[in-house]
């Protein structure tokens, strides 16, 4: 029989061991001239070294420590679960950001139940910036942990879709249908970003970014954004206003108002 299923705070502290494992490996290899090499014959989608080595690792320990529980990571093989429970794994979320030597990379790691998303750790190495969330029962807790400190998240409510700081990591991930209602909400908004890839998310957690829009996301690219944006606050969802976790089109939001806003002008190009 399966072993009894660990506290939520247990898997919190499990998931913060496995961003000390990456952080370990992608901080020396930042900015070090590292290579990088396509996934694709048709386009560049970049891996390096270390997307597959901070991976290994992570899945490592894992079998070590949570053995009944599944892996669906980037880079390797799914691995099945026992218990019901996996951990969703991207070594470096934003690797032509490594590549380019810009802090705005992340390693994610979320797990995920029946009830999708519970926890997850965004960090940043270089920065040395965690950002991690909680969402179990009724606890919805977010924190971004630095140099030893410790504070809560809080996403910035209130905006107008007219005041608002809308991100996506790229403009042109839109077409068609897609490109139009993105547009129009881009138009609408005070200020529009870009090139964060999930670190515009952890920026709306902190209470900067209003909105994140995006699509064509897999499921590791949102299963750890989720209980971040969730435990500060945000509300996160596709263009239908249903659960994003296994990808696709993505709104996050800073408040649910701001949400219903941004929604109204997508849901027409929803999937």
């Amino acid at each position: 029989m399966p072993s009894r299923t660990p506290a939520p705070d247990a898997d919190l502290a499990f998931a913060h061991t496995l961003a000390d494992a990456a952080r370990e490996i992608a901080a020396p290899l930042f900015r070090a001239g590292l290579a990088g090499e396509s996934k694709r014959d048709d386009s560049f989608d970049p891996v390096t070294e270390a997307d597959r080595r901070i991976e290994a690792a992570m899945r490592d320990l894992i079998a070590r420590d949570r053995p009944e529980d599944g892996v669906l990571g980037e880079e390797g093989e799914d691995a099945p679960s026992a218990s019901g429970r996996r951990w969703v794994l991207d070594p470096i979320d934003g690797t032509r950001a490594f590549l380019a030597g810009l802090p705005t990379w992340c390693v994610l790691i979320g797990l995920v139940d029946e009830s999708g998303p519970t926890l997850s750790v965004i960090d940043q190495p270089h920065t040395g910036e965690r950002f991690s969330g909680l969402v179990a029962g009724e606890r919805r807790e977010a924190w971004l942990d630095r140099a030893g400190d410790r504070r809560p998240l809080a996403a910035r409510a209130g905006a107008s879709l007219d005041s608002a700081i809308v991100s996506t990591t790229d403009p042109y991930m839109f077409a068609g249908a897609e490109a139009a209602a993105f547009e129009g909400l881009r138009r609408r908004a005070a200020i529009a970003r870009y090139g964060l890839d999930a670190y515009a998310y952890a920026a709306l957690a902190l209470g900067g970014v209003d909105l994140v829009v995006e699509s064509g996301l897999k499921t590791w690219d949102v299963a750890a954004l989720v209980p971040v944006v969730q435990g500060a606050g945000g509300v996160i969802t596709d263009w239908s206003g249903r659960p994003c976790h296994e990808g696709g089109q993505v709104l996050a939001a800073a408040d649910p108002a701001l949400h219903a806003e941004a929604l109204a002008l997508l849901s027409g190009a929803a999937d």
